[in-house]
């Protein structure tokens, strides 16, 4: 498999990881339920899951109140958005 295939396929699935793990972080809140921990969130993010997360946070509402996160899981989407450009056009 191509490079740049590989380096997409690990990109989508990360954010859809993180789109998934923040509206279900939400739904548990809503219902009181266990959460899941932050330090998951910011592994997710971390790793390529930012664009994901900073999705999930503005569609479900969820963590916006959270300065680290507010600001954090977007300007780390921007970084890593970034470098999988420079990625993607070095590979290809």
């Amino acid at each position: 498999m191509h490079s740049n295939t590989l380096l997409l396929a690990a990109y989508l699935i990360m954010n859809i990881i993180g789109l998934f793990i923040m509206k279900v972080d939400k739904q548990r809140a809503i219902k009181h339920q266990y959460r899941i921990q932050e330090k998951t969130l910011w592994l997710v993010a971390i790793f390529g899951g930012a664009v994901g997360t900073t999705a999930g946070m503005q569609m479900f509402r969820h963590k916006t109140k959270h300065l680290s996160f507010k600001l954090g899981f977007p300007v780390l989407a921007v970084i890593e958005f970034v470098i999988f450009v420079y990625f993607s056009f070095k590979f290809s």
